[in-house]
């Protein structure tokens, strides 16, 4: 029987995932469970960094970006004796049941800790929308806000001057920042892993918006760990009409109070985690799927194909 519930956040920040910490803080403690913090990811979890949370201790945290727990990677968590070890630091705690936070690396670390005999449940929490399991992740909705803004701004100004800004979005090798961005603000080219990368048909399509469509400006969204964006710039000015600029918005995408509806997915998702974990449920991740909370086993997640975004790319290319 779960008596003490753990939480922790792994990975990357992500707008939300402090509401995460709420919710599963207040739905566990109105069930009559203990709730106990654990510092700094999975090395928190095995030098038994643990903090116990109460109501208090969440208040005022919904709006805050980053997370309170803070977060840290330990590629040696992959090493059996190390799981081992984090098994006898939580049963020291009296902790007999884990909420993990993260991307598809936390949820491995969640996967092993479950066949170890603590039952653990994921979170997707990761800006770059990622996770298979999931048509929505905790951090994506508000991150994606921050470029909009950004790229908003950026046509404000390439439009005074006859440029082309060519924007480096985050992603780790997923397009749906890029192509909901792209959609978002107008933009004339998107490339991700999903597009593929072709530098003279970029080239050649900025040259026919000069001369042929007559444009004043034109952006460019690519994901990150594609290109050289400073080099496509400087060829963007050599080869077309356009002064190429580049930006490479960085970490600042990862910051910020969450929005609304990373507050709501991560609240509903972390009552999710509770529920599942009081029915005696572990090695699952919780997901939104078609508009509703639902959970797998991690396993399965993982094995899955992510979700297609045939129908973005097309409606794409059908506006530009």
């Amino acid at each position: 029987m779960i008596r003490r519930i753990g939480i922790l956040t792994s990975g990357g920040d992500a707008p939300g995932m402090n509401a995460v910490i709420r919710a599963v803080t207040r739905v566990a403690l109105a069930n009559g469970f203990e709730v106990m913090g654990i510092k700094d990811g999975y090395r928190g979890l095995v030098e038994g960094n643990y903090i116990p949370m109460d109501k208090s201790t969440v208040s005022d945290i919904l709006n805050r970006g980053g997370t309170v727990l803070g977060s840290a990677r330990l590629t040696e968590f992959k090493d059996l004796e190390i799981q081992k070890k984090a098994v006898q630091t939580l049963q020291n705690a009296k902790i007999d049941a884990v909420v993990v936070i993260g991307g598809d690396g936390s949820y491995r670390g969640a996967m092993a800790l479950t066949k170890l005999g603590i039952n653990c449940i994921g979170l997707p929490g990761t800006i770059d929308n990622d996770i298979p399991g999931t048509d929505f992740t905790i951090g994506f909705d508000t991150a994606l806000n921050t470029v909009v803004e950004a790229v908003d701004k950026l046509r404000d100004t390439s439009s005074s001057h006859h440029r082309c800004s060519v924007v480096e979005v985050m992603g780790n090798r997923c397009g749906d920042l890029a192509v909901w961005a792209a959609i978002s603000c107008g933009a004339e080219i998107v490339i991700t892993p999903e597009t593929g990368y072709d530098e003279l048909d970029v080239l050649e399509r900025l040259r026919y918006l000069d001369k042929a469509v007559k444009k004043r400006h034109a952006i460019v969204v690519i994901s990150e760990k594609i290109a050289d964006v400073d080099e496509l710039a400087r060829k963007i000015s050599q080869n077309t009409g356009f002064a190429g600029r580049a930006t490479v918005l960085g970490h600042v995408q990862r910051g910020g109070s969450p929005s609304p509806r990373d507050r709501v997915l991560a609240s509903m998702m972390g009552e999710k985690a509770v529920d599942l974990l009081m029915d005696g449920v572990g090695g699952h991740c919780v997901g939104m799927i078609d508009n509703k909370v639902t959970s797998m086993p991690i396993e399965e997640a993982l094995s899955s194909p992510r979700h297609s975004r045939k129908d973005l790319y097309r409606l794409f290319d059908r506006l530009v």
